[in-house]
């Protein structure tokens, strides 16, 4: 009987061609709207639209993983070795009739290509922004570096999409998936405030608060990817107990085995419940500092002034989304809705503290930059004299 090999880079010119007529349309866009723009501009313009499109790219990761399809084409990057579900399409038939609500069907196969291609769609975006930015180095504000780091990461990335699939789904991975493409919306927002420049003085102690609540919201960020990705979510379908307990019977052992396969232990057995409680227990327990570090900081910077109100209503907002998207997860029963909507707010966040930080970051930056040049200017008074 022959099996389906898992890396196929047959059809990857043709997903690869494919990425950059996705990518023509937003770079066309981004021309005529900045055609007579400063070459700065116009990388600003793409560094924002690519922004975009990679928030877009993980809601859309986030649905390809709750519909069921990550496995919806078992291997990679194509689909039965075709650059899409229409080459295969006597394979996908042929599993899901063995199979009807198996991981291979055709509505499955298709979402899970799709974000393939909006995948490489940005990865050619980004491709172009490190180009530029090697070609206009001398003219732009930030270096060429940031933009090559931001190319790297895309292709490690990749990778780990790959062995999202090869490795059927394991949580690690997964886990590891969601949060590089985090971690890819964070260099972008940093990349585009820089383009923007408009720092914004934070003191030394609201930096390091500042500081602080990112840190707390990625290992928060990572718990609910634990959560997604080992199917955790209604282990406690009531709120705040769980089963009607404050502290129900919970094995954190199992449950925070990190190299394990989905579903099971690393002996071959399968996870218990209890094991599926501790994982979504302290992702609840979590979100409760998270979000009281959130409401306190949104607080701090109201009282700081009309400057940072902005950022103080983001943090709020995203604050109350987050509490609101995740109850409706537990008592709602899972709706898919509800689900995306607490990736986006994570997401979201992520966005609004990587801005704030960069941008206080600006701020620091200038007062150097001008108290060294006070410096050299006072020297140069004292030489004269």
């Amino acid at each position: 009987m022959d099996t389906q090999a898992l890396y196929d880079l047959t059809p990857i010119a043709r997903l690869a061609l494919l990425g950059i007529v996705i990518a023509l349309g937003p770079l066309t866009w981004v021309w005529l709207r900045n055609r007579d723009a400063t070459p700065g501009v116009r990388l600003a313009a793409l560094t924002a639209l690519t922004l975009f499109l990679t928030f877009d790219l993980v809601v859309f990761g986030a649905f390809t993983r709750l519909t069921d399809s990550g496995l919806g084409c078992p291997d990679w990057p194509g689909c039965y070795g075709a650059a899409s579900p229409v080459g295969a399409r006597a394979e996908i038939t042929a599993a899901e009739t063995a199979m009807p609500t198996g991981p291979v069907t055709h509505k499955k196969a298709w979402i899970e290509m799709i974000h393939r291609y909006l995948a490489t769609g940005v990865g050619v975006l980004i491709v172009v922004m490190a180009i530029t930015s090697w070609v206009e180095r001398r003219r732009l504000a930030l270096s060429p570096w940031w933009a090559t780091a931001t190319l790297v990461w895309v292709c490690i990335q990749g990778a780990f999409g790959a062995l999202t699939v090869t490795m059927k789904l394991y949580p690690a991975i997964v886990t590891a998936h969601l949060l590089g493409g985090l971690l890819l919306l964070a260099l972008l927002t940093a990349q585009h405030q820089v383009y923007r420049a408009r720092p914004l003085a934070l003191g030394t102690g609201m930096r390091r608060l500042a500081w602080g609540v990112f840190a707390l919201l990625w290992l928060q960020i990572a718990l609910g990817g634990w959560v997604s990705t080992n199917y955790a979510v209604l282990a406690c379908p009531d709120f705040p107990t769980c089963h009607g307990q404050w502290w129900p019977p919970m094995d954190f052992q199992q449950g925070f085995q990190i190299a394990r396969p989905l579903g099971e232990r690393r002996d071959g057995g399968y996870l218990s419940f209890d094991a599926l409680t501790a994982i979504h227990y302290t992702h609840r327990l979590a979100a409760y500092v998270v979000l009281a570090a959130l409401l306190a900081y949104a607080a701090l910077l109201w009282r700081a002034g009309r400057a940072f109100a902005r950022q103080a209503g983001w943090l709020l907002a995203g604050a109350v989304w987050q509490f609101v998207s995740g109850l409706s997860n537990v008592v709602l029963g899972w709706p898919l809705v509800a689900a995306l909507a607490h990736t986006a707010g994570a997401a979201g966040l992520v966005v609004v503290v990587t801005a704030l930080l960069t941008r206080a970051h600006l701020a620091r930056h200038e007062r150097c930059a001008a108290q060294a040049n006070a410096a050299l200017a006072h020297g140069g008074r004292r030489l004269t004299t």
